[in-house]
């Protein structure tokens, strides 16, 4: 059975009277790549900071590596890494003096975890430049090498790839990759650039004012998000009454603003547009296209689904 490296339980967090995120019930198992999906505001951050302590959960309930209780919490945390936003290096130091800074300062073991996660991330080679001259992505690499310096069975990561270039994305995700591979590490992903979690996950949760509203598989989503077509209309109720009526189709979703996406009968879209227009309904766009991350998760805090 694989092992469960993170669970959460009811974990909740209210400002005031706000909720920010409300009985939130996440479970990554051991080598897991988790991607957390929502928009700015919607709780991931707070989830995040929540699971690494820092910001106490006002209910529910963190357990990590099979250990609840706030003694066995702490040892469990000397297990994980978190890079929640880039943390706050020294501008004249380079990334070597920054890690051995934080390295001293945290207790880790070891002069060589230095270079192993300047290796890691890519910085071995940076010499004497100093952490003012970094360009974003070497920060970001940076703050990952910070995460990465006690070598964590279970990674949290916040929007790291937040203002990186295409090209720093894409090594950023080898390298998430890479860790993935070769070392199983557990990964908790939170992101609003949803098609490079796309690249990355292998499990998802969407939340949306702080309601998890959806969990699942890389596979589960892929089902999800297959071909279609989308229809728009004048009527889309009355429409998804008569593919079902008249067509038999049942597999199909109502979006907001008069569309429906259709995962049957796409061999023969004539047969679909022929019935509406004869029934009086008009048809004002057709197009065949694959769903995706953006497209499911909009649909999800927005439409309706059938069958």
């Amino acid at each position: 059975m694989t092992e469960n490296v993170l669970v959460t339980r009811g974990l909740s967090k209210r400002y005031g009277s706000h909720p920010a995120v409300a009985h939130a019930d996440i479970t990554l198992r051991k080598g897991e790549i988790y991607g957390l999906v929502g928009r700015n505001g919607a709780g991931k951050t707070t989830i995040i900071r929540m699971i690494a302590a820092q910001t106490l959960p006002s209910e529910g309930e963190v357990e990590l590596f099979g250990v609840t209780g706030e003694k066995d919490l702490r040892q469990a945390r000397s297990r994980m890494g978190a890079m929640v936003e880039i943390p706050s290096f020294y501008p004249y130091l380079t990334a070597r003096e920054n890690l051995e800074y934080y390295r001293r300062q945290r207790g880790v073991a070891g002069n060589h975890v230095v270079e192993d996660a300047l290796q890691k991330v890519g910085l071995a080679d940076t010499g004497k430049k100093k952490f003012k001259a970094f360009s974003l992505g070497m920060k970001q690499r940076l703050g990952l090498a910070l995460a990465l310096m006690n070598r964590p069975d279970l990674l949290l990561l916040d929007e790291p790839i937040n203002g990186l270039d295409p090209e720093g994305i894409v090594d950023f995700r080898n390298l998430l990759l890479e860790l993935n591979r070769q070392y199983q590490t557990t990964i908790l992903i939170s992101s609003h650039i949803l098609s490079e979690l796309q690249n990355l996950a292998t499990s998802y949760g969407f939340i949306d004012k702080g309601q998890m509203l959806e969990q699942l598989s890389a596979a589960e989503l892929a089902e999800k998000c297959r071909d279609c077509l989308e229809l728009r209309v004048s009527d889309a109720p009355r429409a998804a009454a008569l593919l079902e009526r008249e067509l038999g189709f049942r597999d199909f979703e109502v979006l907001p603003g008069g569309a429906i996406r259709l995962y049957e009968g796409l061999e023969a879209p004539e047969a679909v547009t022929r019935l509406l227009v004869e029934q009086g309904i008009a048809l004002t766009g057709v197009e065949h296209r694959g769903g995706n991350l953006e497209d499911y998760f909009l649909n999800l805090i927005g439409g309706v689904h059938h069958g």
